[in-house]
């Protein structure tokens, strides 16, 4: 069984609790990417995406300048251990309905170590590369799932 450890991407760029959204954007951008691990020195305390920014912060009247990362990052996120078998971590990751999840260290320091995500699964898994590809695909249907609008307001 294949581990997280072998298609994981191991160099991510994460951000601060304390960095303004404005930095947060900046990143996003230059990485091309819709989300950023949150790390207090390496430990993961958060995940921030593009729609917490729009929806936390914009959309409450917070500039990018002055609303820090803190305020609007999900708490408590999902993670996995870089030592876990690759089918766990994509039925974590349809239950919970992410494409991506951090990759911790499996020791006492829980240190961001690398992110997994479904293309990852597609692309590098190498055992049975047909059937990673299908249950990728399988994942992704469950991940996609619209949720209902909420329409009390």
């Amino acid at each position: 069984m294949q581990k997280v450890s072998e298609i994981m991407t191991r160099d991510v760029r994460y951000i601060a609790p304390r960095e303004n959204l404005r930095r947060a954007a900046q990143m996003m951008s230059e990485l091309e990417v819709g989300v950023l691990p949150v790390c207090d020195g390496k430990r993961l305390v958060g995940m921030l995406t593009d729609r917490d920014i729009v929806v936390r912060a914009t959309a409450a009247g917070r500039t990018p300048d002055e609303a820090c990362v803190a305020e609007v990052m999900s708490e408590q996120p999902r993670w996995c251990f870089e030592d876990q078998p690759i089918d766990e971590v994509m039925q974590q990751m349809a239950d919970c309905q992410v494409r991506r999840i951090p990759v911790v260290s499996n020791d006492d320091a829980r240190e961001l170590v690398g992110i997994v995500a479904l293309g990852d699964v597609a692309t590098r898994g190498d055992e049975a590369v047909g059937d990673a590809e299908a249950e990728a695909g399988g994942v992704l249907k469950e991940v996609s799932e619209p949720a209902s609008p909420n329409l009390s307001s």
